[in-house]
This record gives C-alpha cells, sequence and structure tokens, in this order.
C-alpha cells in the first residue's frame, strides 16, 4: 500500500477529524473515504498552508444539492472547494477535492490517459476516514494501482537504470510536466529524497506486477533499478507524453475555470498559490475581478508567459 503515516498527534489528529466531519456533512453522508496528502502531510502541520484533501464519494447526485454541481464532477472531475476552521483562535484553510469511487478507480489505472490521478496518487498518501473495511481495502488498492501506472507508463521515457530515489525523481518529475503548476522544479526531487525508504518499499512491492521487464538490487546500501525497453515502446511513450502535457495543461486551464465558481474568491486563491510557491507579487486587475469569463485568459497567459506556473 502507498498510504504513509505522517499525521499521529492526538490534538492535530483531532482537530482533522472536526474538519472531515463537517465535510461529510456538508456533502450529506455521501463521502465514503478522505485522503490526506501535499504539503501538510510531509510537515505534520495542518496550519502551515493548506490542508489538501480529496474527498471520494458514492455517487456525484447524492453528494450535492447541485444538479449543476453533480454534471460538472462527472464531466471533469474532481470538483475543488476551498473550506476554513477556526481552531484555538487559528483559522485551518483547506482545499479539498470531490471524485466518486467510480472516477478514483478508472483516474488511478491506466484507464485515464492523463496522470492527474495516478501521478498525484503515487504520492505519499494517509487514509483519514473509510467508511468501512470493504472501502478501506477498495481504497488501498487503488492507491497501489496509481503507483504501478505511474511506473509503467514513465519508464519507457526513463534511463534503463538508476537508483530508485532517481526512478520515483523522475517519474513524478514527468506526472508534474503534464500540468500547469506553480510549484518550483525540485518538488520531485524533495519528495522522493524525503520519503526514499517509502518509495524503495514501494518499488520492492511492485516488483514482478509491472507490464514490463524490471528488476531492482541492492549496492552499497542503495537500491537500483534496471529495465529492459524496446525502441519501439520508448519511441510510443515519448509520443504519449507530448500528448499528455497538451492535455494536461488544457484540462488544468479549464479546470482553474471551473474552480471560479466553486471556490469562494477562485481567483485569489488561484494568485494566493502562485505567489507562495513564487515569491512574486501578483496584482489582479479590476476587469478580471469584475468579469473574470472574459478578461482572465489574457492575465494567466501573461504571467504563464512571465513564468509565474508552467
Amino acid at each position: 500500500m502507498t498510504e504513509t503515516e505522517a499525521i499521529d498527534d492526538p490534538a492535530t489528529t483531532r482537530v482533522l477529524q472536526t474538519l472531515v466531519d463537517r465535510l461529510r456533512e456538508r456533502h450529506h453522508d455521501a463521502v465514503v473515504s478522505v485522503l490526506l496528502y501535499g504539503s501538510c502531510l510531509r510537515s505534520g502541520d495542518l496550519f502551515d498552508g493548506l490542508v489538501d484533501l480529496y474527498l471520494i464519494c458514492d455517487r456525484y447526485t447524492s453528494a450535492y444539492d447541485s444538479r449543476g454541481l453533480a454534471v460538472s464532477n462527472w464531466l471533469l472531475p474532481p470538483n475543488v472547494f476551498y473550506t476554513e476552521l477556526e481552531h484555538e483562535g487559528r483559522t485551518l484553510r483547506s482545499k479539498y477535492a470531490l471524485i466518486s469511487i467510480s472516477d478514483f478507480r478508472k483516474g488511478c489505472s491506466g484507464r485515464w490517459f492523463e496522470s492527474y490521478l495516478w501521478g498525484r496518487f503515487a504520492q505519499p498518501t494517509q487514509l483519514v476516514y473509510c467508511r468501512n473495511e470493504d472501502i478501506r481495502d477498495t481504497v488501498e488498492r487503488c492507491l497501489m494501482l496509481a503507483a504501478r501506472t505511474l511506473l509503467e507508463r514513465t519508464l519507457p521515457h526513463l534511463p534503463t537504470s538508476g537508483t530508485v530515489r532517481d526512478l520515483w525523481r523522475d517519474a513524478l518529475s514527468l506526472s508534474y510536466s503534464s500540468e500547469l503548476r506553480a510549484e518550483r522544479s525540485g518538488r520531485a526531487t524533495e519528495l522522493a529524497s524525503a520519503y526514499l525508504e517509502h518509495y524503495e518499499d514501494l518499488t520492492r512491492q511492485l516488483h514482478g506486477q509491472l507490464n514490463l521487464t524490471f528488476s531492482t538490487f541492492e549496492h552499497q546500501q542503495r537500491l537500483y533499478y534496471r529495465s529492459d525497453i524496446s525502441g519501439t515502446r520508448r519511441a510510443a511513450s515519448s509520443l504519449a507524453w507530448f500528448l499528455r502535457r497538451v492535455q494536461g495543461k488544457f484540462l488544468s486551464i479549464l479546470r482553474l475555470v471551473k474552480g471560479l465558481f466553486t471556490f469562494v474568491g477562485g481567483i485569489d486563491y488561484v494568485v494566493w498559490k502562485l505567489m507562495r510557491h513564487t515569491g512574486r507579487e501578483i496584482v489582479v486587475p479590476d476587469r478580471v475581478r469584475r468579469f473574470p469569463l472574459l478578461f482572465m485568459w489574457g492575465f494567466f497567459w501573461r504571467l504563464y508567459r512571465q513564468g509565474v506556473f508552467r
């Protein structure tokens, strides 16, 4: 499994549980599982930045009062929302995505061409709520499948051998490259280094399950990998990743537009995130605030040209 226990402080766990309970109530108890990932999982501090959660529901229609939200979630999953929780004079800020269990299964597997889910959930993740043990088993299998899918999709595009640390660094970097992201380019290196033991254990678990020639060996107390992949398959992989970058960046824009309607202060959130990751001051023109669908395209294009996100 790819679940990583990082939030284990009792006080922190209670705050997180309060947040989860509120979100379950907001979505009519249609939520069957909740996953925590991202920077707060790594730091263990829920008040440091945004708490990133994924809520998995049984059906979109049961999770919303609005048919429009259910339809938009079905057309382009997930829907993303923002919420706050006041706790002992401090504000816990959370960004959470909602997706059905059916779409989660597909998105963690090779049935999704884009890497949006299988790239994201090949990262360390903590299960913070499950409705029952059957759901837990299903989600854990999906997390393992996401890691397997990432390796199968990236190995034909990577060097034939190297350290397992470099393997996961390069695999995650490829996934990141298919989205518009504000994080600095070294994020994949940070993940692979910080969770090296986790990724080595995961690689050992996946050894023999991959649909390609792949092996691991140890040398001087470091784990290495070796792959044997044909030139034809490597060429096909290069084309596939080119198409994923085109598709992924386009879908990232669509998700940003959709987020304007699901986020209270959606533009301010996007700009805050860009400034947090880049350290650059960004001013939103008044006309973008008044007519976002009309003027946001030029605004974000200028930011892209300036290298604020990639």
